[in-house]
């Protein structure tokens, strides 16, 4: 299972580089494909029963778990592989605070 959720987080890590190229407070429904491959396209059916269920979350909390896993604070269950998927491997962040906040923004207003 393990090996499974390092190459979707390298899937994703390339699907997100695809996307963010020239993306400016991209299109949120866009910029949460890449959230889908693991959590689900409606936020609630995850890929494996441990992945959390974001749809609905509050905007603040997701985005501070973002930021948190991105500087590592946050270190926990997945959190490696989503590092993958937000940051380069040389440590740059692979989004804008603006696609960020409008990513934190669309899944909060997903059902849950």
């Amino acid at each position: 299972m393990f090996i499974k959720a390092i190459r979707l987080a390298a899937l994703s890590s390339l699907f997100i580089t695809v996307l963010s190229t020239g993306a400016q407070a991209a299109d949120a429904k866009k910029l949460y494909m890449t959230c889908a491959a693991c959590h689900g396209k409606d936020g609630k059916t995850t890929l494996m029963p441990l992945y959390p269920k974001i749809a609905g979350q509050n905007k603040e909390y997701i985005l501070q778990q973002i930021k948190d896993i991105m500087s590592g604070a946050r270190a926990n269950g997945q959190s490696l592989a989503m590092k993958g998927v937000l940051v380069t491997p040389d440590g740059k962040p692979r989004f804008s605070d603006e696609d960020l906040a409008a990513l934190a923004d669309y899944i909060s207003q997903m059902a849950p």
